[in-house]
């Protein structure tokens, strides 16, 4: 069975840092990065989606982090087709992403240098193996089309030698369907598919299926039952706390997507307070992890 690491979606996010859950006297960043580190063997780096990481912080991520820890990292939104500030980019930049207005998918060299920035930055973070994959989450307008597919096609491109892992947010491409379909395309493009987890029964609503297209990495994201999401305000959408019911319940799918996958990543992006590391705990308690750098988990004791 494949290591499963339970970890959260920022360990620098304000809800979180206000929430009580770190340690008086730990308020820098390398504290609350080290503490986060003894509590939880992957993270999720967010801020990288709203601008391009730097080589500085890519280093001191690596130096303040224990061998085996995984730190997976969210493409940048101009790479997943999602507005972008000009104001996101280097000055250099800033005028050909506002000549786009808003399309800056027909400029591919724009796309190309900022694929190089960003992947540069990341490279000693890839370097001291700290890497776990990188995100790449698609906006809820792109649908399974030729289009689409041609985009996912384009990204792996340039991303050849990079580990992958693709979450959709337009709920087709997981329904029954476009099911073989979009799992043959990423399994053909070495991509691992994030399976999520969100309220039902809502127009937006991905179906909280467990595809697993990649052996090296299988992902699941939690982002709440709020049946605010897809139209509520980002803390109606991410309010929520799970029970230890809701969370027993994708016990055994964790568990199959581990006997085919070398890892998986489980990920709680309920952020709202302590909520996500106070699921992250409790999941890891019912999957019964004991190191908190993955290892053997209580069950092969």
């Amino acid at each position: 069975m494949g290591e499963i690491r339970v970890g959260v979606c920022s360990w620098t996010d304000k809800e979180l840092l206000s929430s009580g859950w770190y340690p008086q006297g730990g308020s820098s960043s390398e504290a609350r990065l080290r503490y986060y580190t003894t509590r939880f063997p992957v993270v999720e780096v967010d801020a990288t989606y709203y601008s391009l990481p730097s080589t500085r912080n890519s280093v001191l991520w690596s130096e303040r982090s224990p061998d085996g820890f995984r730190f997976d990292v969210k493409a940048f939104s101009l790479l997943t087709g999602h507005p972008t500030r000009p104001g996101a980019l280097p000055h250099d930049l800033r005028s050909a992403l506002a000549r786009r207005r808003g399309r800056p998918e027909a400029d591919q060299g724009l796309l190309d240098e900022v694929w190089n920035r960003f992947s540069g930055a990341l490279e000693p973070l890839r370097q001291a193996e700290r890497l776990g994959t990188l995100l790449f989450q698609f906006p809820p307008q792109l649908a399974p089309d030729k289009s689409a597919v041609s985009l996912l096609r384009r990204c792996r491109e340039r991303t050849a030698g990079w580990p992958v892992a693709v979450e959709f947010r337009h709920p087709d491409w997981w329904r029954d369907e476009h099911y073989a379909t979009t799992s043959g395309l990423l399994a053909e493009l070495e991509m691992a598919a994030v399976a999520v987890d969100t309220a039902q029964g809502l127009p937006t609503s991905v179906p909280p299926v467990t595809p697993v297209t990649s052996t090296r990495l299988a992902v699941v994201r939690f982002h709440g039952r709020n049946p605010a999401w897809g139209t509520g305000s980002k803390e109606e959408r991410f309010r929520h706390g799970y029970t230890p019911g809701e969370l027993s319940s994708w016990i055994p799918a964790v568990h199959a997507m581990a006997d085919r996958a070398h890892e998986v990543h489980v990920l709680f992006n309920n952020c709202c307070g302590d909520a996500a590391v106070r699921a992250a705990e409790t999941m890891s308690l019912l999957l019964g992890r004991q190191d908190p750098l993955g290892g053997d988990d209580a069950r092969d004791g």
